[in-house]
């Protein structure tokens, strides 16, 4: 029924890496919740679910967590329903994670033969058995990447996270994404093993993709919070570039160039659980003072929010993948991964390689960008509005949650090498072979990569020498005792404002320009001129918006095609009662001769006349003779 391997346990650690500092910051944020008793509740059965899910030893275990973890994540979404977008939010939530709970279900139902109480290891028989493999690696990977937020599965986040409470967006962003992680991890491994090289292909390009359009769309965001979802759709992008890096390798016979890869994509998968959940509290904690999510509308919290403004820009830092930073290190491995496969001679890798690495190489230059704007707008610089002015730091259960949580991310960057034994050994437990010697050779100083010219990174030494650079010009400061003179800022002869600072949209405006064909925006400006001369204003307003490209041209047109579908089967339904028992007779004729073709063999010629049947079925009982 359960199951506690080296896999599970890590996973289990990241939960609750990931749940306690949140727990302190759940119960400082609990007395701004209206619905105490609903959150709770549903709070403490989601992090219960998501421990189920990792531990589930059969299919019906994991299914019933799967699905009571979306059941109470989509509860935590409707704890504080003050908008309609709350409840629209909540609503593509609900769709899409059944979306892929469906996927899921025909996975469980073809691998375990309706026995949905075998375990797992026994499932990889009947899976090897299977006349179409590849469509149950769909299965899997739209069950799964629909849950993490991979692209084109990911437009779901920049709505539920934005209208959930700040500490359930951080469990949701953190640790329920990595949750699907493990699935792949899991059924990949127990269920699907061996794979073949297309496989990993597949999964590399969708996470540059998703690396990349994360980064960009977040760099167009002004809410806050829809900032940081974008940048966990970039950071699933990440972990999948390792993953699939670590798939094709195996799949090439490279068993230690693969566990290199796989151990990359797990600790960047613990790395954004760390940095990305302290990003959501601080964003929570900015949130809960200034009553809005606008980034326009702060500016100067460094001075009123100090604790706040130091754990963000730490983990600002960390996921930007600057050195030292936990984030840099995992980046920096996913990387020597990739430049280990240069001598590798396949066409396919060839094109699909160079693309993930400069997708990854874009993809942390726009990360510093767009986390350049989102703390020095929030932080930095003058008040934008009368709520920014007057905040003040959060509560000490709040603060206490971010510094728990700061401190994680401080023992991934110190203590790299012990979660990278940890990770190593999940590996070795899984048929991989252990790479720790070859990764610390030298001991826990340096990190190698295990590529024949690899390289050497010391992310103790690195860390020992900004430490020592900034102490020393911190003690020639105080020693020279250098005079300090206070002017107001000059500006080019205009008076210093509030309103002449960098905004976020001018910030974001040369990039936004560079990819207009991606964001194709509307822009709205509008201004009021002073006695009808157009030359002289009193104010002016500028406003962009950007919708989603896959949002307008693939689920958009979706669910106009479903609402089409859906009132011709009500009109055959309602008038033309003959017809419509006619299309259920032909529905169920599909669904037999599917049966037969992925349960048994596949013959051409029984292929040709079912078709001819279906055809002559459809025409006779449902198009019948047009007058």
């Amino acid at each position: 029924m359960f199951q506690f391997d080296t896999l599970s346990l890590v996973f289990v650690a990241l939960i609750v890496l990931g749940s306690v500092p949140n727990l302190f910051y759940s119960f400082g944020y609990l007395p701004h919740i209206e619905r105490k008793w609903h959150y709770l509740i549903h709070y403490f059965a989601f992090i219960l679910s998501m421990l189920g899910v990792v531990t589930a030893g059969n299919a019906m275990m994991f299914l019933f967590f799967w699905e009571l973890m979306s059941l109470t994540s989509w509860q935590l979404i409707l704890t504080e329903v003050k908008e309609k977008r709350t409840i629209d939010a909540a609503r593509f939530y609900f769709f899409m994670t059944h979306f892929g709970f469906v996927f899921l279900l025909l996975f469980f139902l073809i691998v375990t033969d309706g026995d949905l109480e075998m375990g797992f290891a026994q499932m990889r028989g009947i899976a090897h058995a299977f006349a179409y493999p590849t469509l149950l690696f769909f299965f899997l990977i739209l069950g799964f990447l629909s849950k993490a937020g991979a692209v084109p599965l990911h437009v779901w986040l920049p709505y539920a996270h934005p209208a959930a409470p700040s500490p359930v967006s951080a469990l949701m962003s953190g640790v329920m994404l990595k949750v699907a992680i493990y699935g792949i991890f899991r059924f990949l491994f127990d269920v699907l093993y061996p794979w073949p090289l297309e496989w990993g292909v597949l999964i590399l390009v969708i996470g540059a993709l998703s690396s990349l359009i994360g980064v960009l769309y977040a760099l167009s965001e002004h809410d806050i919070k829809a900032l940081l979802a974008n940048h966990s759709i970039e950071n699933i992008g990440i972990i999948l570039i390792g993953f699939g890096m670590g798939m094709i390798f195996d799949a090439l016979g490279l068993k230690v160039l693969s566990s290199f890869a796989f151990i990359a994509a797990l600790f960047h998968t613990f790395n954004h659980m760390s940095f990305k959940s302290l990003l959501f509290m601080g964003a929570g904690s900015v949130l809960h003072e200034t009553h809005t999510k606008n980034i326009e509308s702060y500016g100067g919290l460094v001075k009123s929010m100090p604790i706040t403004a130091l754990t963000f820009l730490l983990a600002s830092v960390s996921i930007s993948a600057l050195p030292p930073t936990n984030g840099f290190l995992s980046e920096w491995m996913i990387f020597q991964s990739m430049l280990g496969s240069s001598h590798i001679d396949n066409m396919s890798l060839k094109l699909a390689i160079p693309f993930a690495v400069f997708a990854l190489a874009l993809t942390g230059g726009l990360a510093i960008a767009c986390f350049v704007k989102a703390y020095g707008i929030t932080f930095l610089g003058l008040h934008r509005s009368a709520n920014a002015k007057h905040a003040k730091e959060v509560n000490k259960r709040m603060q206490t949650g971010m510094l728990l949580m700061a401190g994680v991310v401080f023992s991934l960057m110190l203590f790299a090498p012990w979660y990278i034994s940890h990770f190593d050994a999940a590996l070795f437990s899984l048929g991989h072979a252990s790479v720790y010697d070859t990764i610390f050779p030298d001991g826990v100083w340096r990190i190698h990569s295990v590529a024949v010219h690899g390289g050497v990174v010391s992310p103790l030494v690195l860390l020992l020498a900004l430490v020592g650079v900034t102490g020393a010009l911190w003690y020639g400061y105080k020693a020279l005792r250098v005079k300090e003179r206070i002017h107001r800022t000059w500006a080019c002869g205009y008076r210093t404002g509030a309103r002449t600072q960098y905004s976020a949209t001018g910030f974001a405006g040369p990039i936004r320009r560079f990819f207009n064909w991606l964001y194709r925006p509307n822009e709205h400006f509008e201004k009021r001129t002073l006695a009808g001369h157009a030359t002289k204003f009193d104010r002016s307003h500028y406003a962009v918006h950007v919708k989603p490209l896959f949002e307008t041209a693939l689920y958009t047109n979706a669910a106009r095609l479903a609402n089409g579908i859906s009132y011709w089967v009500y009109r055959l339904a309602h008038f033309e009662q003959t017809r419509y028992a006619a299309m259920i007779f032909n529905l169920m004729l599909l669904v037999l001769f599917s049966f037969r073709i992925f349960a048994h063999a596949f013959s051409w010629a029984t292929f040709a006349l079912e078709s001819v049947v279906m055809i002559i079925s459809i025409k006779v009982l449902i198009i019948g003779d047009k007058k």
